[in-house]
């Protein structure tokens, strides 16, 4: 209750009216700042942690610049690690991306072009050749199935199997069988450079196959000089098949084939070079921050 006397009584303190004495009758303000002091000299989660204290505690735990950087390397390891499995369980063939070398395919495919491929037996279209997933541009034609702005699907193949021969990425064109003289049978005058079945090597068809031809070639694959110089593309030699095109990004694949082509070093040393890099990138970032 006020009283008369209230009024002294509140004159007399020398705190807010308003605010009690805590428990242990210090004063609140004063209570506040020792525990503010208390909070402020407990060390933060990481601080004074030292390799010594066992190497993965430190890379986990310490608060120092080379762990943070550490840390953070890993993470983007981690991250692309993720991204290509993930990948290689949608395209069921690795690499899943493949890099466009040369203007064969234009305007469909150019130099630079990075390509997501898949294994040539997923998403296969409807009227695919039998035993395979692959659908031909004469098929295509007939039926509309369109891959990469044109009928008929464009497949990456090792020109005459061979495995030390770089990888064509090119459209099919039409399935021919053994013996069969493709010339006469299937093929568009305009893409045989005026040769007959008899001054092909590739005619007649010397086993069952496909015949093929990039968008921009004057002629077939299997015409000398004029592709990939190929004999008719076996089926197991098809080692994927292209679904989507992401412009430009190939410039990255291809700076990397030719520093190898210039060091005459393999895919590991120029991998361990570009973690070097991105660690030398990620230190330079990390010198700007506090840890």
């Amino acid at each position: 209750m006020d009283g008369p006397d209230a009024g002294e009584r509140d004159r007399g303190r020398s705190g807010p009216p308003d605010e009690p004495p805590t428990a242990d009758g210090t004063d609140s303000a004063t209570d506040r700042d020792g525990i503010d002091d208390r909070l402020a000299s407990r060390p933060r989660p990481g601080e004074g942690v030292t390799i010594d204290d066992g190497v993965v505690r430190w890379f986990l735990e310490a608060d120092d610049r080379a762990a943070a950087v550490g840390r953070d390397v890993a993470a983007s390891l981690a991250i692309v690690a993720v991204v290509a499995l993930l990948l290689f369980a949608v395209a069921g063939t690795w690499p899943p991306l493949v890099a466009v070398e040369s203007g064969s395919m234009e305007p469909h495919l150019e130099r630079g072009d990075l390509v997501i491929v898949v294994d040539e037996g997923r998403f296969a279209g409807d009227g695919a050749a039998t035993g395979t997933g692959i659908v031909t541009h004469e098929w295509g034609e007939e039926t509309g199935y369109e891959r990469l702005g044109n009928a008929g699907d464009v497949v990456v193949f090792r020109p005459n199997g061979d495995p030390r021969e770089t990888p064509t990425i090119h459209r099919v064109q039409f399935r021919v069988e053994e013996g069969e003289r493709w010339v006469e049978t299937k093929a568009d005058p305009a893409f045989v450079n005026g040769a007959t079945c008899d001054q092909l090597p590739s005619c007649p068809a010397p086993h069952d196959g496909f015949v093929t031809k990039g968008d921009a070639n004057p002629a077939y694959d299997q015409v000398p000089r004029s592709g990939a110089d190929t004999t008719v593309v076996k089926p197991e030699w098809v080692r994927s098949k292209a679904i989507v095109r992401l412009p430009w990004l190939g410039e990255i694949r291809l700076a990397v084939d030719s520093v190898r082509s210039l060091l005459g070093v393999g895919p590991a040393a120029v991998t361990v070079a570009a973690g070097l890099v991105a660690i030398a990138l990620f230190v330079t970032a990390a010198d700007g921050r506090d840890p």
